[in-house]
């Protein structure tokens, strides 16, 4: 067991540094470190390897013992790597916008997630660092690691991260690109460059709505608001970070982050989540306002298999805002989902029930149009379905014509917006006609998700 203990976690670092290709860098040359080639898929691997071990060495986390930490969920996930290698229990207090990939990878590992709010700040009990802390004091023998705190962190970058890049770019660095979550790969860096090459500059890519840019331009948190990239970011300086030798701070929104790591996967292949985006989209500024060729590197933070179900769901960008249709004025501009692009999922009428229900279920839907021909003779939704087999299990055998609704609300798809609000506002859902063609369905959802956009 030992053996394959040490092999798991040896795969930790010595990621690849590759040059950045079919972007604008201006004179610069760019590269990125893949770290989301460690184990659990990203840069906090190094980090939850080194507090575990320094928690052992010291005699905090004794064996058998309880981990307990916040986490954006990368840090819970080289956490739970480690502490299942070790045999650890771990708790993660975890916020609820984080990626649903993230939360099953976490606890596929074993790790006991407790989900918070995320719309909170430091002054409140649910604040997720709040709720660790009060966690720790709750169970008896847990030690609350606290990457935000923990010293060990930066030490994984300084010792690890810092003399990788340092030998991968030939002893020429001119620029590094960070984000700031906890802090420690900032930190660490920054202490390794200020040894090795001190006028290397670190800059710092930060979401829009974070407050940590403003402190490097002003002095002061800047304003706060939600944000929907994962993992940097926050309210105020982590203890742990150090920015005395940030040089320049980017200040980047959501969907050019979200963008950017997309156009990162069509252009290179390279597979990347929404920080990455982010550090992207700030290096790729820094490059273009240079008036000589410096050497930048910045980071692949973690894999984009983390986030399938949103930045790379376009109807999720699109149901955000970050992606949009042409502007028409009529519903077409609701219908997120589109019949004739195949995104709706569909029953026939001689379909069973049991087909129908296996089909929301996997789709997470609660309704389904039922179609004919190219034409919506029907809805089935699940209190229909509920009815038909309630008392009488076989009739899941049953077709979907006995039990669909074929009292139709349908409205033409050149119609305006607020000839849907009727319909809507009784409790349907609107079938929007092309013509003879059924072109989509637009709910209570899609109609609020429209009126968000607009105040965005």
């Amino acid at each position: 067991m030992p053996q394959a203990q040490h092999a798991t976690l040896s795969l930790i670092g010595n990621t690849p540094l590759v040059p950045v290709t079919g972007f604008d860098t201006g004179p610069c040359e760019l590269f990125l470190k893949l770290e989301c080639q460690n184990p659990g898929g990203s840069i906090k691997d190094r980090m939850a390897v080194f507090m575990i071990e320094a928690a052992e060495a010291s005699g905090t986390l004794h064996p058998g013992g309880t981990i307990v930490e916040a986490t954006a969920g990368n840090t819970g996930i080289g956490l739970a790597l480690v502490a299942a290698v070790k045999g650890y229990r771990l708790i993660l207090v975890i916020p609820d916008k984080m990626s649903p990939e993230k939360i099953a990878h976490a606890r596929a590992l074993g790790a006991d997630i407790r989900l918070t709010r995320s719309d909170v700040g430091p002054d409140h009990s649910d604040y997720y660092q709040n709720l660790a802390a009060r966690i720790t004091r709750e169970t008896p023998g847990a030690y609350h690691i606290n990457q935000f705190t923990n010293t060990a962190n930066p030490v994984a970058h300084e010792e690890t991260t810092g003399p990788e890049i340092w030998e991968q770019m030939d002893h020429e660095v001119d620029a590094v690109v960070c984000g700031v979550g906890s802090g420690g790969t900032l930190t660490g860096l920054s202490r390794y460059f200020a040894r090795k090459q001190p006028n290397a500059e670190m800059v710092l890519a930060d979401p829009v709505g974070s407050a940590l840019a403003d402190i490097v331009r002003t002095g002061k948190p800047g304003a706060e608001s939600s944000y929907a990239v994962e993992g940097i970011g926050g309210s105020c300086r982590p203890a742990i970070a150090d920015f005395s030798r940030i040089r320049k701070a980017y200040s980047i929104p959501d969907g050019e982050s979200l963008r950017t790591a997309r156009d990162l996967l069509k252009l290179t292949g390279i597979f990347a989540g929404s920080s990455t985006g982010c550090l992207l989209a700030a290096s790729l500024r820094y490059c273009k306002e240079q008036s000589g060729k410096k050497r930048v590197v910045t980071f692949v933070c973690d894999t984009g298999a983390k986030y399938l179900s949103k930045m790379y769901n376009d109807y999720w960008m699109l149901d955000q805002g970050y992606l949009e249709r042409p502007a028409t004025g009529t519903l077409r501009e609701l219908i997120t989902r589109r019949y004739e692009e195949g995104a709706v999922i569909t029953v026939a009428p001689d379909d069973t029930l049991l087909i129908a229900f296996q089909r929301m279920r996997m789709a997470d839907i609660s309704q389904v149009p039922v179609i004919e021909n190219g034409r919506c003779v029907g809805v089935l939704d699940e209190s229909d379905v509920l009815v038909a087999v309630h008392g009488a299990p076989d009739k899941f055998r049953s077709p979907v014509r006995t039990a669909m609704t074929s009292r139709l609300e349908t409205v033409a798809a050149g119609s305006t917006l607020d000839s849907v609000y009727d319909i809507l506002d009784r409790g349907l859902v609107a079938l929007v006609i092309d013509g003879d063609s059924f072109a989509g369905l637009i709910t209570r959802s899609d109609f609020l998700s429209h009126l968000r956009r607009k105040l965005s």
